[in-house]
């Protein structure tokens, strides 16, 4: 029920009291914690009678950005310079590229014209990237939801467990060994959201996480069972009827995210360009 429990003669809700017990300890409100798409809740009223109290359907919303590490000294944000996204064109054309739907001839026709005829079209497509080096081929999501992880024994998602690359180096190696769980990457009416469901951070950035009108890269440390709202569709809205921002390492896709895995980069770490990072996602959103 969603009535309040009592622990010690102070109320809580039911999921509040379950995650400090079970989750997080230092867990102080109700409104601190998201629920993930995966509950069947997830979509119910605000106002119905019940409330799942499930810690694991939930997930910590990411908070302000924690100190940088002491090494951030030596690479202030003044001195920031533009992200180099030039290794990026190959995958953003390709997805360009699968856009288009191919029809046989002597299909065309007033039905197999229409949209509720045509096969749905993909929400985003995923890249992984090894440093420089972008690994396997495009993975387009068509579900509201996907898990993006390293090896899991069952379970469906993007599994980079599997894409392989003849020769890697030993951070890769390193890294890769951290991904595990990975990531549940969903797309919801308000934005696309990320979960970490790692057991080390990661690290992400888009176009509407940067600082309106700042210079600087903003990317944000998400901590392991946190949850961050990656991509914010109003607000990109409102960011592509501005001034496009300064690209000039590089193309500028206002709807894109990048994704790091335990290694984090940008003005405020010695890691400069994600492209330096061992292993990173980047997420093509369909604008269409």
């Amino acid at each position: 029920p969603r009535a309040d429990l009592r622990l010690g003669g102070q109320p809580a809700p039911p999921q509040l009291l379950l995650g400090r017990l079970f989750r997080w300890p230092d867990l102080q409100h109700a409104v601190e914690l998201k629920p993930l798409c995966g509950c069947h809740s997830f979509a119910a009223a605000a106002d119905g009678p019940t409330v799942c109290c499930n810690p694991y359907h939930f997930s910590r919303l990411c908070g302000p950005e924690s100190p940088p590490p002491p090494y951030s000294r030596l690479s202030p944000c003044d001195e920031y310079k533009p992200l180099d996204l030039s290794d990026s064109t190959l995958s953003y054309t390709e997805t360009e590229a699968t856009n288009s739907l191919i029809t046989a001839p002597g299909e065309f026709s007033d039905a197999s014209m229409s949209p509720d005829a045509a096969k749905p079209s993909h929400w985003c497509s995923v890249a992984y990237w090894e440093h420089r080096t972008r690994v396997g081929r495009l993975y387009a999501v068509y579900e509201q939801a996907v898990s993006i992880f390293y090896d899991l024994p069952q379970g469906s998602g993007f599994c980079l467990g599997q894409l392989n690359l003849e020769q890697r180096s030993e951070s890769v190696r390193r890294t890769r060994s951290k991904i595990g769980f990975g990531i549940l990457l969903s797309k919801e009416p308000d934005g696309v959201w990320a979960y970490n469901r790692a057991e080390h951070p990661i690290f992400v950035n888009s176009p509407t996480l940067d600082a309106p009108g700042g210079r600087a890269l903003v990317v944000r440390k998400v901590p392991p069972g946190y949850s961050i709202k990656v991509f914010d569709f109003e607000r990109s809205g409102l960011l592509q009827h501005g001034p496009e921002p300064d690209a000039a390492d590089g193309p500028y896709d206002p709807n894109s995210v990048r994704i790091s895995f335990a290694k984090g980069w940008g003005p405020c770490y010695s890691r400069q360009f994600i492209t330096s990072c061992p292993c990173w996602l980047e997420v093509l959103l369909n604008s269409h």
